[in-house]
């Protein structure tokens, strides 16, 4: 094996080298902020329950209702918390790509890991919040929107052999965002017409 193929290089390894770092970077930055900004709305929350979060917007869109279920604090503690260490890492991540860093694939693997538990638990997040919460939080909606293309692009650039995924990669984000979108438009349907 050449010495290269112990390391992942961000410039040559990955069929997206240009997106991937600034992905990361940005897309960390974003869900950190969304992170950061649900984190204050809940310690406002809990210091005066009376308090209405600025991301309540109307019975749909209230962040107030998703915060004070259980499935807010699924390990004890804010699920902000999770993405305020899991985005700082991945911002971090892009900014060292952007500055030419390279790793080795354990690094990569163990990225791999934290993006892939960051996907499932959100997903989960959106099925309690589409099925069983019946509200939608737009901070939460702000961390389903970038964690799906980190971990896509994440997954794409460990699987980068594989060229029949990495030619249709923006067909697969495309399709999963239009489900998602389409099930949010499907289950609050009755909320939505009335806007009209």
């Amino acid at each position: 094996m050449p010495p290269s193929s112990s390391r992942l290089d961000p410039a040559g390894s990955t069929p997206f080298p240009k997106l991937l770092p600034w992905l990361l970077l940005v897309g960390g930055a974003f869900g950190l902020t969304a992170a950061v900004v649900l984190t204050v709305e809940k310690i406002a929350l809990l210091r005066d329950p009376a308090y209405v979060p600025s991301c309540s917007i109307n019975p749909i869109l209230s962040c107030g209702s998703v915060m004070t279920k259980p499935q807010a604090e699924v390990f004890g503690f804010p699920n902000s918390l999770l993405g305020i260490a899991g985005f700082a890492v991945v911002t971090t991540i892009g900014a060292a790509l952007l500055a030419g860093a390279s790793f080795r694939r354990w690094f990569w693997l163990g990225l791999q890991a934290g993006v892939t538990f960051g996907v499932v638990f959100v997903h989960w997040l959106i099925f309690q919040s589409l099925y069983r919460i019946q509200a939608l939080c737009p901070y939460c909606m702000a961390v389903w929107a970038v964690t799906i293309p980190i971990f896509w692009y994440v997954t794409l650039h460990n699987l980068n052999r594989c060229h029949l995924v990495t030619r249709y990669h923006t067909v697969v984000l495309t399709i999963w965002t239009v489900v998602l979108l389409t099930l949010i438009g499907e289950q609050f349907w009755h909320y939505w017409k009335t806007l009209l």
